[in-house]
């Protein structure tokens, strides 16, 4: 058979448990977020022509011949590296070894070099199905140019082109025939509460993750902007389990970013999006920043539960302090329902206390309050203060309801348009009443419609 015939299709019933993991690994800038984009369907993967864009081990789903399975996507790994450089090849040389299926991803056009025949020793080592990936074979043509990688000792290369998508359906069946056969656990029901961290660049967020989860799961360096793309991890905090998303430092707003920052920009929005609760990192040993505002805008705006975790409270002196409250008063008045946690990642200061209010912060986002107990306490609010007359009269609040929870949103049925600052007066003292900590809240008005004319010409 030829390298261009597809192998026999491969029947698999839909796995029932722990789906299996396949890792893409090698050199820098050979295709490999590429080709996790072919393979997993959809441009998620940031992709950029300049080498290292990749730094952490990232996760997706993917799906193929009736088969579900995780690829991870890795960092260039060179056998030498140094400093960052060397951080990253730990990253995918974790992969390796945890992944059920390996690929080294080799640019057929450049050739085998030394480090992808360092990278094949170690692979043949490890015991692990690989399969060896010739990319950017975009003819026929160019089919020989993968034959010289037999000498790779990983056996048949499979020529393809992942930006074209030349050969990737062999290549997924040869993925899916190499999983295990083991009949697998079936998987709990239900699923961790997501959650996102976020923050500036060189806030810390990956240093707490690695914290929170005793492992070195996120790339850290001292150099912002190391994270691009969001990191699923699940990590074990409070006594259950959580799925923290390490997300891309924001540095502009997504319309002002360009290249990788805006693709890494509209990651971390969607990573906002589908999130429970936000922990936003802030620097305590630094003044709150306008990009600091910004971030916390993005995730009232999506209606997300808000955790404001101030990072670095080792290096937080007496006088810090005291400017620090000085600017919580000043720079964050809209968001006094917020809870606040004073953390340190490096030395794992008060980290524990992040479970709490990440529970107490769901809480508030999941509240129901009755319709009866709303109105009742309403009724009592607007006797004691009513609305400030306007035109001779004062609207009043004839109803309220609880439209919605996550976030709990209301609406006040009205004789009339409510002030903007009595609509900000009726949420305070609903959060003095019912609570709702950590969690926005929504308060609409819809005026009861005047009686006359009637709308229809």
């Amino acid at each position: 058979m030829t390298s261009s015939q597809p192998e026999p299709a491969i029947e698999v019933e839909p796995a029932a448990g722990p789906t299996p993991v396949v890792a893409v690994v090698g050199r820098p800038n050979v295709g490999k977020s590429t080709l996790v984009n072919r393979i997993i369907g959809r441009r998620q993967a940031v992709v950029e022509d300049v080498p290292g864009v990749t730094r952490d081990r990232v996760a997706y789903d993917a799906l193929w011949g009736g088969r579900e399975f995780t690829v991870v996507d890795t960092g260039g790994w060179e056998p030498d590296a140094v400093g960052r450089a060397a951080a990253i090849a730990a990253q995918a040389e974790s992969a390796m070894q945890t992944a059920d299926v390996v690929i080294l991803v080799v640019d057929a056009i450049v050739g085998a070099t030394d480090t992808d025949q360092a990278a094949a020793r170690v692979l043949q080592r490890g015991g692990k199905p690989v399969l060896l990936v010739a990319n950017k074979v975009d003819s026929a043509h160019q089919e020989p140019e993968a034959a010289t990688l037999w000498s790779l000792g990983l056996g048949h290369p499979y020529p393809i082109s992942a930006l074209h998508g030349r050969g990737s359906g062999d290549l997924l069946d040869a993925i899916v025939a190499r999983f295990p056969k083991e009949p697998a656990e079936p998987a709990p029901e239900g699923g961790p509460r997501r959650v996102a961290l976020v923050g500036r660049p060189n806030v810390g967020k990956s240093s707490l993750l690695n914290k929170l989860a005793k492992d070195e799961r996120a790339v850290v360096d001292s150099v912002a902007g190391t994270t691009v793309d969001p990191v699923d991890s699940l990590v074990e905090l409070g006594g259950e389990v959580w799925r923290f998303v390490d997300t891309a430092g924001l540095r502009k707003r997504v319309g002002q970013a360009s290249g990788t920052e805006y693709y890494a920009s509209l990651r971390t929005a969607a990573a906002i999006e589908a999130a429970e609760v936000a922990v936003i990192l802030l620097d305590a040993s630094e003044p709150i920043s306008e990009q600091d505002q910004r971030i916390i805008g993005m995730v009232i705006e999506a209606g997300r539960a808000l955790v404001l975790a101030f990072n670095k409270w080792d290096l937080v002196d007496e006088d810090r302090r005291l400017r620090l409250d000085r600017e919580l008063e000043r720079e964050l008045r809209r968001v006094p329902w917020a809870l606040r946690v004073n953390v340190s990642a490096l030395t794992g200061r008060a980290v524990a206390k992040l479970a709490p209010a990440l529970h107490a912060a769901l809480q508030g986002w999941q509240q129901r309050v009755s319709t009866g107990r709303l109105n009742q306490w309403l009724a009592a609010l607007t006797a004691a203060t009513p609305h400030p007359v306007r035109g001779g009269r004062a609207p009043r609040i004839l109803f309220a309801t609880q439209a919605g929870s996550c976030p709990p949103r209301f609406v006040l049925f009205t004789t009339g348009q409510l002030d903007a600052g009595y609509v900000r007066f009726v949420e305070r003292k609903l959060r003095e009443e019912f609570g709702f900590r950590g969690s926005p809240v929504a308060v609409s008005v819809r005026p009861r419609k005047k009686r006359g004319r009637s709308s229809r010409g």
